[in-house]
């Protein structure tokens, strides 16, 4: 419902989006340096600016907040010390540095009004927002063949997800994104850019970015295409085929309480994959009034804000062992308090 509420402040009539702009291009033109970028953000009206500002920095901080906390409760709880939780480390981990790559710059140009951005750091932006984001799918996808091991292997569980197969899965992953976001950078840095450094979104969005561009941009266009194939398609494949499994299996059960514990041990993750994976089917293979690029800006939100504020909830809310571990963390210090 929150990203509905949203999403109508998002799609004004494009006949006030020059307008709410033009106090704030007076200077960028007046520039001719080729080193920036004007970062003009969510067409969002002067008078809700601050309301819009408090909302997305509450957001931001319980996103740090709960993920860091997911963290320190696995690092502390010896109990939290298996795959499942190893791999929920790191999704809590990427999930915090996917926000900060672009909410704080948002946050400050919607607080100071200083919509420039330089090139070098539109094209970190750009790495890094690849990085996280193929981290994400990639260990979204790994930890659904950890719940498919659990419920349709248990008796090999310990066998098959032992330590050193965790660690080059995470490092797979992280290795992979990075391949993945150096190719897009590399890309990208080679480009000439037209005389308007305009770019009407919160981030530097390398769709976009190619659209500014002067050159040649077939062979971006072949990459995010090739990539796309391997970083989404191919994840969300194998989620799709591990839940296939796991869904099998769990009609052979023939009572209910283990149809029940089957469910409580993927809900979780399973809840996570439908937000983020039901965002772009919502967003991009059903019909809209609102144009690509006002869609990219949601989905952008949802990825970026939404989601991963959402994550430390669902995994706390739907998971016993996260709430005894809780409990007992607050238990300590209120005692370490006495």
């Amino acid at each position: 419902m929150a990203v509905l509420n949203l999403s109508k402040f998002l799609t004004l009539p494009t006949s006030l989006y020059p307008q709410m702009q033009k106090s704030r291009t007076v200077k960028w033109e007046n520039q001719s340096s080729m080193s920036e970028f004007l970062l003009l953000g969510l067409p969002i009206r002067p008078e809700q600016q601050t309301m819009f500002f408090a909302l997305f920095l509450g957001m931001y901080l319980t996103t740090v907040l709960g993920n860091l906390l997911i963290i320190l409760l696995i690092r502390l709880d010896s109990r939290l010390h298996t795959p499942m939780y190893f791999f929920l480390s790191h999704l809590a981990l990427t999930d915090v540095s996917f926000s900060s790559v672009t909410v704080p710059k948002m946050l400050l140009n919607m607080q100071t009004q200083h919509l420039s951005i330089s090139y070098p750091e539109c094209i970190s932006q750009v790495y890094f927002y690849f990085l996280f984001g193929c981290v994400d799918n990639l260990l979204l996808a790994v930890m659904a063949y950890d719940r498919y091991v659990a419920i349709c292997h248990p008796l090999h569980y310990s066998i098959i997800m032992r330590k050193e197969r965790c660690v080059l899965l995470v490092a797979g992953s992280w290795l992979t994104s990075c391949g993945s976001a150096l190719l897009h950078t590399l890309l990208l840095a080679r480009l000439w850019f037209c005389a308007d450094h305009r770019i009407p979104h919160f981030f530097c969005s390398l769709t976009i970015l190619l659209k500014l561009s002067c050159s040649s941009t077939s062979l971006n266009e072949l990459a995010v295409f090739t990539e796309g194939a391997m970083t989404v398609i191919f994840p969300l494949t194998g989620i799709l085929v591990s839940y296939g499994r796991i869904g099998a299996s769990i009609l052979k059960i023939p009572s209910t309480k283990g149809i029940c514990k089957a469910w409580s041990t993927c809900g979780s993750h399973l809840s996570v994959v439908s937000l983020f994976y039901g965002t772009i089917v919502a967003l991009y293979f059903f019909p809209s009034s609102s144009n690509s690029n006002e869609k990219d800006m949601i989905a952008s939100l949802m990825y970026t804000v939404v989601t991963p504020l959402l994550n430390p909830f669902i995994y706390s809310l739907r998971n016993r062992d996260i709430k005894l571990a809780l409990g007992m963390l607050f238990r300590g210090v209120v005692c370490f308090s006495k």
